[in-house]
C-alpha cells in the first residue's frame, strides 16, 4: 500500500540564502492575492466558475505584461502552484468544509513549494538539501527522511524557516487493535472517553499570561507601523506560536493512546466552521492518526448528544440542570455530562455500525453498491 508522509524540519539559512528566499514567497503571494480579487470579481458578475486553467491564462498575461516584467525572472513551479492551492480553497469552502480563501500578508503566510523531484537533492548524511536558485540549505535533523521525496515546501512563521519534505512510501496494511470508544469534546473536559478516562483542558493561553500582557502594552504604546511597533508585533507573534506548539503537542499526546488502544472511534460530526479556532483543530491529529492505524472512524450526528439519555434514550433539555451533571428525568440515570455525552455517542456510532454492514451486506447480495457511509474506514 503506497503512503504519503511528510517530514517537517527547521531550516538554518544563511543571510545570502534568506534574502531570495523571502523574495520567492512574496512573488508566490503576489500571484495568489491578485488571483483571489480576480474570483471575487468574476463571482460577483455571476460568470461561470474558473479553474485552475483559467487563473494560468491570467498569470501568463501577467508574466508577459508590461507592469510585472520581474515575474518572468521567478521560480517556474511556485507561480502556478499558488492557483492550483487557491482554487482548491474555493473549491473547498462551497461543501462548508472551509471558510473562505483570504488575502495573505506579507509575514503570516511565506511558503512556496518545489513540486519536481528530479530538481531537489537530498543528503541526510550532512543534514542538507539542495533547492534550485538557493543551493544547499541545512535543517535540523529530528528524524530520517523515509523512501522517495515527491515534493518539497518552504515556509516561514514568526521568523522561523521550516521545510517540509513530503515522500512516498510501501507500507503494510496496518490491522486496528482493540475495542471501540466514544468521544465527547467539551471545556471543562477536553475529551472524555466512554470507558472512564478524560483529559483536562492544556490552558495554553495561561501559560504565558505575564509575557503576553507586557507584550500587548508596550505594543500599545509604539506608533503604529513604525520600527519599535513592529517588533513588539513579533515578539506577540513568537509566544502566540508558542502557544500553539503548546496546544499541538497536547493534542498529539492525547490522540496517541486512544488510537494505540482501540479499534474503532466514535466521534461527533461536527461541521468546522461552528467550532472555536482551539477546537477546530482537535479532531485533525486524532484523523491523522487513524489513518496510520487502519482503525474506523464513526461520525456521529451532533443533533440532542447533550440531551439524550445514555441508559433510556429519552431526550430532553431537563436532564442537564448544570453544565456538568447529567440526571436523567425518567430514569434516574446520574454522570458526569461530557462522559453521558460519550456514552451516547458510542451507542449511536454502533447503531450506525451495525446499520451499515447489514446494507452492505445486503447490497452486495443484490449485485449493487452504495457510496456515502457515515461510517469511516480510515486509511492511510
Amino acid at each position: 500500500m503506497q503512503c504519503l508522509q511528510t517530514f517537517q524540519y527547521a531550516r538554518m539559512p544563511t543571510d545570502e540564502q534568506e534574502c531570495p528566499m523571502r523574495r520567492f514567497a512574496g512573488l508566490r503571494r503576489f500571484v495568489f492575492n491578485p488571483a483571489l480579487a480576480f474570483l471575487n470579481a468574476h463571482d460577483e458578475k455571476g460568470e461561470k466558475k474558473l479553474g485552475d486553467v483559467g487563473l494560468s491564462k491570467e498569470l501568463t498575461s501577467w508574466r508577459n505584461g508590461p507592469d510585472t516584467p520581474w515575474l518572468s525572472d521567478a521560480l517556474i513551479h511556485p507561480l502556478p502552484l499558488a492557483l492550483k492551492d487557491l482554487e482548491r480553497a474555493d473549491a473547498s469552502c462551497f461543501p462548508r468544509h472551509a471558510d473562505f480563501p483570504r488575502f495573505q500578508k506579507r509575514g503570516r503566510c511565506d511558503s512556496f513549494r518545489y513540486p519536481d523531484p528530479k530538481q531537489i537533492q537530498l543528503d541526510q548524511g550532512n543534514n542538507r538539501l539542495f533547492l534550485p536558485r538557493l543551493g544547499w540549505l541545512r535543517y535540523r535533523s529530528s528524524r530520517d527522511v523515509l523512501r522517495t521525496v515527491k515534493t518539497v515546501t518552504v515556509s516561514q512563521s514568526c521568523g522561523q524557516w521550516f521545510v517540509s519534505i513530503q515522500t512516498e512510501r510501501a507500507v503494510e496494511q496496518p490491522i486496528p487493535n482493540g475495542d471501540a470508544v466514544g468521544i465527547d469534546l467539551g471545556e471543562a473536559r477536553f475529551a472524555t472517553l466512554s470507558d472512564g478516562p478524560f483529559d483536562a483542558p492544556s490552558n495554553s493561553f495561561k501559560r504565558h499570561p505575564d509575557g503576553m500582557h507586557k507584550a500587548q502594552q508596550a505594543m500599545s504604546r509604539k506608533v503604529k507601523f513604525s520600527n519599535h511597533w513592529r517588533k513588539e508585533e513579533s515578539r506577540i507573534r513568537k509566544i502566540h506560536a508558542s502557544i500553539g506548539n503548546a496546544r499541538r503537542d497536547d493534542l498529539y499526546r492525547t490522540s496517541t493512546p486512544i488510537i494505540q488502544t482501540h479499534a474503532i472511534v466514535g466521534i461527533e460530526n461536527l461541521e468546522v466552521m461552528n467550532l472555536s479556532t482551539s477546537a477546530s483543530g482537535s479532531t485533525r491529529p486524532l484523523d491523522g492518526k487513524l489513518a496510520w492505524a487502519g482503525d474506523w472512524r464513526l461520525a456521529v450526528p451532533p443533533q440532542n448528544t447533550s440531551r439524550n439519555c445514555p441508559c433510556c434514550g429519552q431526550i430532553s433539555a431537563d436532564h442537564r440542570q448544570t453544565h456538568e451533571r447529567f440526571d436523567g428525568v425518567g430514569c434516574g440515570f446520574e454522570e458526569n455530562a461530557d462522559q453521558a455525552g460519550a456514552i451516547h455517542v458510542l451507542r449511536v456510532g454502533h447503531t450506525r455500525l451495525a446499520g451499515e454492514v447489514s446494507d452492505a451486506i445486503r447490497l452486495r447480495a443484490a449485485g449493487t453498491h452504495r457510496s456515502g457511509s457515515g461510517v469511516t474506514p480510515c486509511r492511510a
